[in-house]
Formats: structure tokens, C-alpha cells, sequence
């Protein structure tokens, strides 16, 4: 039509053809804008989730529209995602009958506790002749809160309880019989430690008898959660303390399912929460219920506090598993002496993390004088946290270095390590 109106110019007998073309036009927008406006009601919206959700797991968030007009039409739905995902592109789009309900998902990553919010989603829709798009705007209040994860939780539990433990990374640990507490007597069975073998047993049935142990239970177990500014580094868009947080709901379910009782410490500047290790049943759902809330307030962590409020809340020996982060070897001695205590009174592990970036960063190929430059201050930090482990191992200290999505993992294997060598 507009091609027609230019060329009217100069050949004037196509200037009615041209002017039909716009009548028929605007006719047909009339037509096509009442088809999408005369009902008031075109579509039933729903957003499908859970309100509870993990942290760092993907949660599957489903969105339902359902064709309530008499009409079919093709429509773009455009998500009004949670903050967090910074997605301000994505949309889903299709066709749909009278009637007719349409279902569409994806998934949603929180990298932060607490609650996170849903916007209010548009919906353009158009129909066959697509001249005019008509946009419905559906008011929403989706919330949602973001805890410590309980699938990881569950995964882990299964990898030490199934027997799916090898295939997982779990080492499986040779139980020594010695330090642990005794069972029963029972025939013997090949692959049994020969060292077992009850000899008087065996004298009496003229058939090889070997003594079974079992794990000491009831012993007490705290997670201990630093949560000063080291810990807000990121990996993978997670804070460390996510993962510290994360890692100890998966632990102190492992320990009270082992019989052992779980308990939780949170401190920085000053003391935070402190959970007395308990067997309850609702002692993991508190302790989940106190993780959610767990902040920072970006100061160095006060480890001589930490010492003498554990000194006099802690009276018997117990397993204590403090996820912190030492960025330089000045920085772990500083708080050498305060661990050395801690220490001596108790089983200390210390669990800090490996830089997966510097790791990669110092394994890069090497093509100009800046890059070689950066690779070996990369190696040089990188082999700094391996210096501190070793510093605390000479010391006495249990120390375990990991990768922030191994941590669980690790955590897991050395509380299993401790256990079955009876050092708790």
C-alpha cells in the first residue's frame, strides 16, 4: 500500500488501487481489534512452585495458561523472573485453542538464602491476522524462601546409607576393631579382618568365630561456621558460607543418623548462634532453622572469643568441624594459637577452601609477558593454601582442603575416617 501510494505520484490511475488497499487495511485492524477486545476475559493464569526452596539446587518453577475466549489465538509469554536470575530475555511463545491449557517450565537456581520474590508476568496476544497485539498484564504475589538444601542432604544420606557411596567419591573405611565398642560373635565369612577371630570361640564350635564391632556411638559432633569477610568470596555465584551452610545440614544429618549428636556454633566479630549437640528428633530442624537466618557483617572473626565461649558451653571432647577460610598463611597464624587450644581440649578439623579459578588460571597456556606474569601470581596463591594445611597438620590439627562444590563430599569422609579410627 505504501509502495502503491509513492508510485500515485507519478502514475495517478493507481491512487484509488492504493487507497482500497488502505481502507481494507484499516477494516481489517477494526476487525482484528475487536476479535482480541470483546471479551474480558481471555486467559487463566498460574504459577506452579515450590515455596520452599534449596539453596544452589535447581527448583522447577511451572507456569499454566488456559484459553477461557471463544477464539484461538498465538500468544508470547514473557516470565517475570526472580531478581536473582538477571534474565530479561527469555519468553515463551506458541498457540493455543479455546479451552485449551498450555504448561511451560524452567528452572530456577537461588545462590542466596532468605526470600525472593516473583514479578508480575505479560502475556501479548494476537490473533490469526496478527494486526493488532493486545497485552495482559496478571498481578501476582509469588514468594518464595530459600533454606539450606535438603535435596544435597538427602543425596549424601543415601551415598553413606545405600551402599552408592564408592560410585560418589565416598571412601570406604576400613573399621578397626580396637577403639570401637563390641557387638557380637559371629561365624566367620571371607574378607573378615583375620585379626577378629575369637580363638576361644572357635575352640568351643570347631568352626572359625570372629568378634563384630560396632561404631561408638553418642558422641558430640558440632559444625562451627566462621562467618567473617573471608567467607563472602564467591564460586560458581555462591558464597562460601553457602556452602559452609549447606555442608552442615548435610553433616549433622549424617551424624544423627550414625547416633551421634549434632550440635551448631556460628561466630565472627562476636558469637552467634550456638546449638548444644543434641540426639532430638527436631534437632536437625533446628538447626535448619537457624542456618536460614545466618548473615555476615563482613569483620575479621574473633577466634580467641570463639575459644572461651566454646571453653565453658563445651565441657566434654567433641568433633568440631569449623569451615573458615585463610586467604594467607599470615592470616592463619594469627589464629594459630586460639586452634591449638581448641585443639587440645577437643578434636579440631578445619575445613577452608581451594580456588578453583586460581587452579585453572596457573594451568593456562602462557602467550604474552602479562599473562605469565599473572600465572605465577595464580600458582604462588594457589600453593599458599596448600602451605597452611600443612602448617596446621604439623601442628596437630585435622585440616581438609577442598573445592566448594567437593565439600559435602570431604567433610563427609573425614567425619567417617575420624569415627571408624575411634579418634571421637
Amino acid at each position: 500500500m505504501v509502495i502503491l501510494m509513492f508510485i500515485a505520484y507519478a502514475f495517478s490511475f493507481l491512487e484509488p488501487v492504493a487507497l482500497i488497499l488502505g481502507l481494507t487495511l484499516a477494516l481489517l485492524t477494526i476487525i482484528d481489534g475487536f476479535l482480541l477486545f470483546n471479551e474480558r476475559s481471555m486467559v487463566h493464569f498460574s504459577r506452579e512452585f515450590n515455596h520452599r526452596m534449596d539453596l544452589g539446587d535447581n527448583n522447577k518453577v511451572t507456569l499454566e495458561l488456559r484459553n477461557v475466549s471463544s477464539s484461538k489465538w498465538s500468544y508470547e509469554l514473557i516470565e517475570a523472573y526472580p531478581a536473582e536470575m538477571q534474565d530479561r530475555t527469555s519468553s515463551f511463545s506458541g498457540r493455543i485453542a479455546p479451552g485449551e491449557s498450555v504448561k511451560v517450565s524452567y528452572m530456577f537456581k537461588p545462590l542466596t538464602r532468605g526470600k525472593h520474590a516473583f514479578g508480575e508476568p505479560m502475556l501479548l496476544v494476537h490473533s490469526l491476522l496478527g494486526l493488532v497485539e493486545r497485552r495482559v498484564v496478571f498481578q501476582t504475589n509469588d514468594q518464595c524462601e530459600v533454606h539450606p538444601s535438603v535435596a544435597q542432604m538427602r543425596k549424601h544420606e543415601l551415598m553413606v546409607f545405600q551402599q552408592q557411596k564408592l560410585n560418589a567419591g565416598l571412601k570406604r573405611i576400613r573399621m578397626i576393631g580396637n577403639t570401637n565398642e563390641f557387638e557380637q560373635i559371629k561365624y566367620y565369612v571371607q574378607g573378615d579382618d583375620i585379626k577378629r577371630i575369637n580363638w576361644k570361640a572357635t575352640s568351643r564350635r570347631n568352626e572359625l568365630m570372629t568378634n563384630q564391632y560396632q561404631e561408638e556411638k553418642s558422641q558430640q559432633v558440632y559444625c562451627v561456621i566462621d562467618k567473617g569477610r573471608s567467607m563472602q568470596n564467591l564460586f560458581n555465584g555462591m558464597t562460601y558460607l553457602d556452602y559452609a551452610i549447606n555442608s552442615t545440614l548435610v553433616i549433622s544429618n549424617i551424624a544423627l543418623r550414625k547416633d551421634d549428636r549434632a550440635g551448631l556454633v556460628t561466630f565472627s566479630d562476636k558469637m552467634g548462634v550456638v546449638i548444644p549437640a543434641e540426639k532430638k528428633e527436631n534437632q536437625l530442624r533446628r538447626i535448619s532453622s537457624e542456618l536460614y537466618d545466618q548473615r555476615t557483617n563482613f569483620l575479621e572473626p574473633d577466634y580467641e572469643r570463639l575459644y572461651l565461649n566454646l571453653k565453658q558451653r563445651i565441657r566434654t571432647r567433641s568433633l568440631l568441624i569449623l569451615f573458615t577460610h585463610f586467604e594467607t598463611e599470615t592470616a592463619m597464624r594469627r589464629h594459630l594459637p586460639m586452634l591449638r587450644k581448641l585443639n587440645q581440649k577437643h578434636l579440631l578439623v578445619v575445613v577452608f577452601f581451594e580456588n578453583e579459578e586460581l587452579n585453572e588460571l596457573s594451568r593456562r597456556k602462557v602467550v604474552s609477558g602479562e599473562e605469565l606474569y599473572l600465572q605465577v601470581i595464580a600458582e604462588r596463591m594457589a600453593t599458599t593454601q596448600h602451605r597452611i594445611a600443612q602448617e596446621l597438620k604439623r601442628n596437630g590439627i585435622q585440616a581438609v582442603l577442598t573445592l566448594p562444590e567437593h565439600l559435602s563430599v570431604s567433610v563427609i569422609n573425614k567425619y567417617l575416617e575420624l569415627k571408624s579410627k575411634g579418634r571421637i
